[in-house]
């Protein structure tokens, strides 16, 4: 059932060593471990106060999602409007789906060519190896699918429920920031986003490798859906937090694409989850992305970043993993001209 980590990355213990000793320089800060870190509750914003609250309530409700945004980067909702009925099968389905067989994994007939991904290619040492494997779905293999299964129905569920709920928290961001809502309808369509069911096995070296590695997301929006295993940890005032699993909450978190289109008003916050030595943990993730030609343009009169295309930005991501075995992300695409 298991990826083949440890044939696979079992000389990267050995590098680890040597590297060690030749003073190799350091990772970046945040890669390293923290083994104790405090374990929080993420803002709880009501989101059902949008659509059914009077009009006080609903702005009171708009300024708690700009507000966490600004001040964490993440949040977490309730009364989002995807049934726990719903979440449960959708956890239930991906557990069998990645109980089968590892071979059978890697020809999956479910999705797409290259859905199924595991670890990390470009690992060149032990903090660069997330020990997870994951089903990256985009959203036309969800809604295209003709086979219906219980799979297929309940991911397509899960999928229009966290697609209407990243519109309606974009638009508010976007409202928020001075911007114009009608954005993110307008480039984010079903062909660009996303779903990414995600496995982390038990890891016999917890203490040395991440499940997912230290990072922040390259879209506008992620909607995270996790069990109650927890391991998500992220940095608040220079420090790792760990999140406290909320069974009825659903986790949202500001991406790279929204810190450069609001100016910096919104924070993408670097992220990581944690590997456990003896329980698996699941999670479902949708990514609100746009077309690769969409240009993201920084707002305001003095705008901390230049004009980028999502194609552009993902490229670059790409060569710095490559090369560095880390993404830098938005610092490349700052603005010089300020």
């Amino acid at each position: 059932m298991d990826p083949p980590f440890n044939e696979t990355y079992k000389t990267l213990l050995y590098k680890q060593i040597k590297n060690t000793e030749n003073n190799v320089p350091q990772t970046p800060f945040s890669f390293h471990v923290t083994a104790v870190v405090e374990e929080v509750e993420l803002p709880l914003i009501d989101v059902s106060r949008l659509i059914n609250g009077a009009e006080k309530e609903r702005e009171k409700c708009k300024q708690d999602i700009a507000s966490a945004s600004r001040e964490w980067g993440f949040f977490q909702v309730i009364n989002h409007g995807i049934s726990m009925d719903v979440l449960e099968k959708m956890r239930q389905e991906q557990i069998r789906v990645f109980r089968e067989q590892f071979d059978k994994k890697i020809k999956s007939e479910k999705f797409s060519t290259g859905s199924y991904r595991w670890g990390t290619p470009s690992a060149t040492c032990l903090r660069q190896l997330s020990w997870s494997e994951a089903f990256h779905v985009p959203m036309t293999d969800i809604s295209d699918n003709k086979d219906f299964t219980t799979l297929s129905s309940t991911m397509e569920k899960f999928a229009s429920g966290s697609e209407a709920l990243a519109y309606s928290l974009a638009e508010v961001l976007a409202e928020k920031s001075g911007r114009k809502s009608s954005f993110f309808k307008k480039t984010c369509v079903r062909n660009t986003c996303y779903l990414r069911m995600n496995r982390y096995p038990p890891c016999p070296k917890p203490s040395e490798v991440y499940g997912l590695m230290p990072h922040t997301d390259s879209d506008f929006l992620t909607i995270l859906y996790q069990d109650q295993v927890g391991g998500l940890q992220l940095i608040k005032d220079n420090r790792w937090i760990a999140v406290k699993p909320n069974p009825r909450a659903l986790i949202i978190n500001i991406g790279d694409l929204f810190q450069a289109w609001s100016n910096g008003m919104y924070k993408s916050v670097e992220h990581r989850v944690m590997t456990n030595p003896t329980v698996e943990r699941f999670s479902t993730a949708y990514f609100l992305c746009p077309s690769y030609d969409a240009v993201i343009e920084c707002s305001g009169d003095c705008p901390a970043y230049r004009n980028f295309s999502f194609g552009e930005f993902r490229q670059q991501v790409q060569e710095d993993v490559k090369k560095l075995g880390y993404k830098v992300g938005l610092p490349r695409f700052i603005n010089d001209i300020y």
